[in-house]
């Protein structure tokens, strides 16, 4: 006997089990929801996620930013070349940026409602349908259009995330998803080579988007195929996997006293949601995020997001003017700075090992990091020590990133992950919005103003880090509680 359980393997499902205490019910419900193990499999044995269902995430990632980082370089150039004013393409091309301000919680939420899964597809099959109306797109609408629907669905990284968070433990969260980044940031690595290349053949700008919607066309089948192949290998315990994890816990604990086991309390109905419960669905949940006390963490999301685009804004231009370095060879130094964006990525497990896994540790350390070296290339004399202050940047900005995210889903609570990812990626949007209007302002004083100006905001987002440190470090989940 261990902890008032035998020992010995327990019988098949098709008979009726001896009812476990109600407390060991509600601790394996938690962890069901949680990610650290699936529901009962039809053998009647719990079991881990797969790893090839992560891996497959991480090919997700992969293909999508690859897709994306073929085209995004090239819009400027088509839509000049569609013979618009300047005005009209500025308007054009704000669209993505308002669309995914407001869109980004919307399908946040929306995953919450109807499943990770299912709104993973969504999103991928619409970017491409997307994609492919942008290779055709020879006039101006059509490539308004087109932005609208990858403006409106291109969330397919953000929920990919969500759907980790959902299958791993909260201490394998930051690592799991540190590697899901740097899988995608090698996909952005290769993207603008390949899609330079193609843009220098005949028709090189439709062909290039074409070969991006295929891509995500094949992103979405290969998803699929997995999804289709862990139905049918779990059975009834896979679909679990698809629901929110609130709805998970309040039914199974809704049922705790109804049905002795666990397995019974998982089941999994396949009815669809209609569409009006959908909607009131998501406005609830958009309440509880209005009403939580969760705004500072997002205050330092869009400073420190701020920051780094301020630091990004004006790189070219700003090295040309300061050393006189030709674009040529900044662009192997922004290669540089990503590869060790991806290298980072695959070191936060040994990192968070060393912090013991205090992710408010780690996002403290790598955002004084990163004030303190935006400072140093604001100030630097000279080549190498702008070499440097890259080299710690790329660390520092990669790390904080991750642990911004993984920080507001532990604060958050497991209630509404994907509306928490989505509220954060809005937050961003603002912040791609603001900084350009920041960096003009800054720079008719000087080419070292926009990271001079990051550097203040990254001192903020320090201090109020710093005030908040008894409830970041406190306890594990706010669960959107009331301010």
């Amino acid at each position: 006997m261990e902890h008032g359980r035998p020992n010995h393997e327990p019988p098949p499902l098709s008979f009726p089990l001896p009812p476990l205490p109600r407390r060991e019910v509600e601790e394996l419900v938690e962890a069901t929801a949680a990610g650290m193990l699936l529901p009962p499999s039809p053998s009647g044995r719990p079991f881990w996620p797969r790893r090839r269902f992560v891996l497959c995430l991480y090919a997700v990632g992969f293909l999508d930013f690859f897709g994306v980082s073929m085209i995004v370089p090239l819009l400027s150039l088509h839509v000049k070349s569609l013979g618009v004013t300047p005005t009209l393409a500025g308007v054009v091309g704000s669209l993505y940026g308002v669309l995914q301000l407001f869109s980004s919680t919307l399908v946040g939420s929306w995953s919450d409602v109807v499943g990770r899964p299912y709104c993973l597809l969504v999103c991928i099959l619409f970017s491409a349908l997307g994609y492919f109306v942008l290779s055709m797109s020879t006039n101006i609408f059509l490539f308004a259009v087109a932005r609208i629907f990858v403006g409106i669905f291109k969330h397919t990284h953000s929920v990919s995330k969500v759907l980790i968070s959902d299958l791993v433990s909260d201490k394998k969260r930051l690592l799991v998803i540190g590697h899901f980044n740097a899988a995608s940031s090698m996909g952005f690595i290769l993207g603008p080579v390949v899609g330079g290349y193609l843009t220098e053949l005949e028709g090189g700008f439709y062909l290039t988007a074409f070969i991006c919607a295929s891509i995500f066309i094949l992103n979405a089948g290969l998803f699929w195929v997995l999804l289709w192949h862990e139905k049918k290998a779990r059975g009834k315990a896979w679909a679990a996997i698809s629901k929110a994890k609130d709805e998970v816990i309040a039914e199974a604990k809704q049922n705790v006293d109804m049905k002795p086991f666990v397995h019974e309390a998982m089941e999994y109905s396949t009815r669809a949601q209609s569409s009006w419960t959908q909607i009131v669905s998501v406005l609830k949940r958009l309440d509880k995020i209005a009403h939580s006390d969760l705004w500072d963490v997002f205050l330092v999301r869009l400073l420190m997001s701020v920051s780094v685009m301020l630091y990004h804004s004006n790189f070219v231009l700003a090295l040309e003017e300061r050393f006189g370095m030709k674009p040529k060879l900044t662009g192997y130094l922004i290669s540089y700075s990503s590869t060790l964006g991806v290298a980072t990525g695959f070191l936060l497990g040994p990192i968070t090992g060393f912090y013991q896994h205090n992710t408010y540790a780690i996002l403290f350390h790598s955002t004084i990091l990163t004030c303190l070296f935006t400072a140093i290339y604001a100030l630097s004399k000279n080549i190498w020590t702008v070499i440097l202050s890259s080299t710690f940047l790329a660390f520092s900005t990669t790390i904080g990133r991750t642990c911004i995210t993984d920080l507001e889903l532990t604060l958050g609570g497991d209630q509404a992950s994907g509306m928490l990812i989505g509220v954060g990626q809005s937050v961003s949007a603002i912040g791609r919005i603001v900084a350009p209007l920041l960096s003009g302002f800054a720079q008719e004083f000087s080419s070292s103003g926009p990271p001079i100006l990051g550097t203040l905001l990254g001192s903020v987002a320090i201090f109020i880090m710093f005030f908040n440190k008894s409830r970041y470090s406190g306890f594990k989940s706010t669960k959107f509680k009331s301010a």
